[in-house]
């Protein structure tokens, strides 16, 4: 009776417990609802990393630009800008320096030759024509951005600045009028073509109006305001515009008519 009544007794506390502890099982057993946010977030930015593509620091840039992109018009619009400014320096250099240039060297010569009796092949001669060739240069510069500033009223042309820069061209001009006649006829001596002639005149008559330059803004940029002394960053310059001068004066090879490797 005892043991059975104490069972009773002891039955009830049993289950009790029984139920606390797997209450505490599940509870333990169960996962977390604070817990879920973070694996979501977890496996959401897994995806995230995966889906991107790999951003190499060394990767090569695309060779074009996608079809319809404004940055691919960009590079267009610069380049057609920079072949009109182009254009724009070449028909000025053209029209106030190498049209005067060849008119004072041939008037020069003219004079040098007929008026004043020196023989083509003198000292006195090439001189003179080198003159000529700067007095062409100096004055073309200045008649034309003097015009220029007159017809569109451009008042950032400082006249005085353009003087100055007439000055350096003339004095690299001299250079290369005095060289010309003396290169050509040692050329025209050795019976070399046409071309070779050519290639000759255009490489020394360049070289003497590079030098030209460089010594002129050695001599003139201690007086002369608007004329820099020479620099690494203006022989870049001096150099360009030294080639299409020296292209010219090879090109004027074809008006000596006394040639003779026109017969080679």
């Amino acid at each position: 009776m005892l043991f059975s009544t104490a069972t009773r007794s002891l039955a009830p506390k049993s289950m009790a417990l029984a139920r606390q502890h797997n209450i505490r099982l599940m509870s333990s057993v169960a996962p977390s609802d604070k817990a879920t946010p973070s694996t979501t977030y977890s496996s959401n930015t897994k995806r995230e990393i995966h889906s991107d593509p790999p951003r190499l620091q060394h990767a090569a840039q695309p060779t074009y630009y996608p079809e319809g992109s404004t940055a691919r018009e960009a590079p267009r619009q610069e380049a057609s800008s920079g072949m009109m400014d182009r254009f724009k320096i070449t028909a000025e250099v053209t029209f106030s320096k190498i049209f005067p240039a060849g008119f004072g060297w041939q008037s020069s010569s003219i004079v040098a030759e007929e008026y004043l009796g020196y023989a083509p092949d003198t000292v006195a001669f090439a001189l003179t024509t080198g003159l000529g060739d700067a007095i062409g240069v100096m004055a073309g510069h200045c008649a034309y951005f003097a015009a220029k500033k007159s017809i569109t009223g451009d008042e950032s042309i400082n006249m005085e600045r353009e003087t100055q820069t007439g000055l350096l061209l003339a004095s690299a001009a001299f250079c290369s009028g005095t060289a010309w006649q003396p290169l050509v006829d040692v050329l025209q001596a050795a019976n070399l073509s046409f071309i070779q002639v050519f290639a000759g005149t255009w490489i020394g008559c360049g070289t003497a109006f590079y030098l030209g330059l460089r010594g002129a803004r050695t001599i003139l940029s201690g007086p002369c305001t608007y004329i820099h002394e020479p620099t690494y960053e203006n022989s870049m310059t001096d150099k360009s515009l030294s080639v299409a001068i020296g292209g010219a004066t090879g090109f004027f090879v074809g008006t000596d008519t006394g040639k003779s490797c026109y017969h080679n």
